[in-house]
């Protein structure tokens, strides 16, 4: 089971700090990401890390997010600085029992999502 949690309203150039609480297993071997959605467009792959705790992030982001995750995997984090309007979103955080987050990973385990709003 995961649940993320941390959204809300900020203006452009704030911060905000997403968790995703895993529950049900030991999720240090899994893979785990953030994804967004937004009305009427498909859900968005923001970032992922590995079981290695190597890091990706969709282009739109390098810079400004981090994923990171506690030794147990089971608090998956998403820090998002200089926010803006285009972040504007439903963010939510999926796992699947393999090492490496791989292009095109399905994510057998997806929570439900948290809204974050940015205002400009």
């Amino acid at each position: 089971h995961l649940e993320a949690s941390g959204g809300g309203s900020v203006q452009t150039g704030e911060s905000l700090r997403l968790s995703c609480a895993a529950s049900g297993d030991t999720y240090s071997n899994y893979c785990m990401a953030w994804f967004r959605q937004t009305s009427g467009k498909e859900r968005e792959w923001v970032a992922a890390i590995d079981s290695d705790v190597r890091t990706r992030y969709v282009d739109s982001v390098k810079g400004r997010f981090t994923i990171s995750k506690d030794g147990s995997g089971n608090t998956l984090s998403l820090q998002m600085n200089s926010l803006k309007p285009d972040d504007t979103a439903m963010y939510s955080c999926a796992a699947d029992h393999v090492p490496i987050c791989g292009y095109g990973l399905s994510y057998e385990y997806r929570g439900q999502g948290t809204q974050v709003t940015v205002s400009s």
